[in-house]
């Protein structure tokens, strides 16, 4: 069922989760005290993070572990913990989360947001080559020395393309022009029709009604989702172009665009749910509600794994029955087994992202994927304890011998 993910509207490469931020130990089942560990495995930004962060209890500590499937996809989850997680001192809360969802959601940015993109870029290079001192980098909690050598070089190479794009940078208008084309076929020249469609009557109907018809559009038509001064949104965010490689007459060619999501919006992540329902009738700021608590990180570490370290965490000593909950995207349930059960705490929770917000699937393929989610965690030792059939994830515990 991984093959959801390659749905051409939903892109090749997750910028952004296609479900709300969740606090992922708010689970009905007892909470321990003392240090709690969570495995994320493909979330593709830090909703879940920073949500979880914020619902943290004071006898508790956190230690969150992440394997993205992409070098490229770590790298955006560096820059936005980076800013999310930057003291009050160095960036006030107000610039911070213009800063963020420009950054976050739009493929195009203003120039200032630019300069901040290549300051962070150059504070996280220093970061991954171990050439900042860890007694005044910004963000101890931050950990990527378990990612292997080349895996912080390639890092290191990314930041340095994001402080010097190339000469002739791509063109962020004409590279989601072009998957738009891609995606929509003949029926470009209705698009708009087709952007309305997606938005009322599948948005709207899973329960989307904040999302105004007009930044939905407006970010389709031109990958810009957050517009909050005037301004000139016209400098590629380097942060959300990758390579993707073709093969091309018996070569293997890589090209430099926007491979990501076109359809279901970054919406989904900060922008469809929020504890305080009057935010719903205008809009949604649960992104600054949970930033608000964030200044005090003692007892939070973030730490990444290799993208390949997932059937490799059962072979070492250091996971064993470690983690109190595991979260795995759509795109990486396929890599889950029974080998789960030996990285998993007693009464762990496994929580699966389900597909109710990748449009281009229909209500048929969408319930398919929701029963064969249920089959793999049964097979791996897990059993539903919530029906989710309507919600965007899944929750499972682990089953008792």
């Amino acid at each position: 069922m991984s093959a959801c993910r390659t749905v051409e509207g939903a892109g090749c490469i997750t910028w952004w989760g296609f479900g709300p931020a969740r606090d992922v130990l708010s689970a009905d089942v007892v909470r321990p005290e003392g240090e709690l560990n969570v495995l994320l495995v493909g979330s593709g930004d830090p909703r879940h993070i920073l949500k979880t962060i914020a619902g943290l209890r004071e006898n508790n500590s956190l230690h969150v572990w992440v394997i993205e499937n992409n070098i490229e996809v770590v790298a955006r989850q560096l820059l936005l913990l980076y800013l999310s997680l930057s003291t009050p001192e160095s960036m006030g809360m107000h610039e911070k989360t213009e800063v963020f969802l420009e950054l976050f959601g739009n493929s195009e940015i203003r120039c200032q947001t630019e300069e901040t993109l290549k300051h962070v870029a150059a504070q996280l290079s220093l970061y991954v080559t171990d050439t900042l001192d860890t007694h005044t980098q910004s963000h101890p909690c931050l950990d990527t020395s378990l990612l292997k050598f080349r895996e912080r070089d390639e890092l290191a190479q990314i930041f340095k393309q994001w402080q010097h794009p190339p000469s002739s940078p791509v063109s962020a208008v004409k590279a989601w022009d072009a998957r738009i084309r891609q995606h929509l076929g003949t029926r470009y020249d209705s698009r708009k029709g087709c952007f309305d469609w997606d938005l009322t009557m599948k948005l709207h109907q899973k329960g989307c009604g904040v999302i105004h018809k007009q930044q939905y559009v407006k970010w389709r038509e031109r990958g810009v989702a957050f517009e909050m001064r005037e301004g000139l949104y016209q400098r590629a965010n380097q942060s959300l172009l990758s390579t993707r490689v073709f093969n091309h007459r018996g070569d293997r060619v890589g090209l430099r665009g926007y491979w990501g999501d076109i359809v279901s919006s970054p919406y989904l992540s900060f922008g469809i749910e929020t504890e305080n329902k009057d935010l719903l009738r205008t809009q949604n700021n649960q992104h600054v509600k949970v930033k608000r608590k964030l200044m005090d990180l003692n007892g939070v570490r973030v730490s990444f794994l290799s993208p390949d370290s997932l059937t490799k965490l059962p072979l070492k000593n250091r996971y064993s029955h470690l983690f109190n909950t595991i979260y795995c995207s759509a795109s990486m349930v396929h890599h889950l087994d029974s080998s789960l059960k030996q990285i998993a705490a007693p009464d762990a929770v496994l929580i699966v992202e389900l597909a109710k917000y990748l449009l281009d699937l229909s209500k048929e393929q969408e319930a398919a994927f929701a029963v064969k989610v249920g089959e793999i965690a049964k097979e791996v030792g897990f059993v539903q304890i919530h029906d989710h059939n309507n919600d965007a994830y899944a929750v499972f515990t682990l089953q008792k011998n």
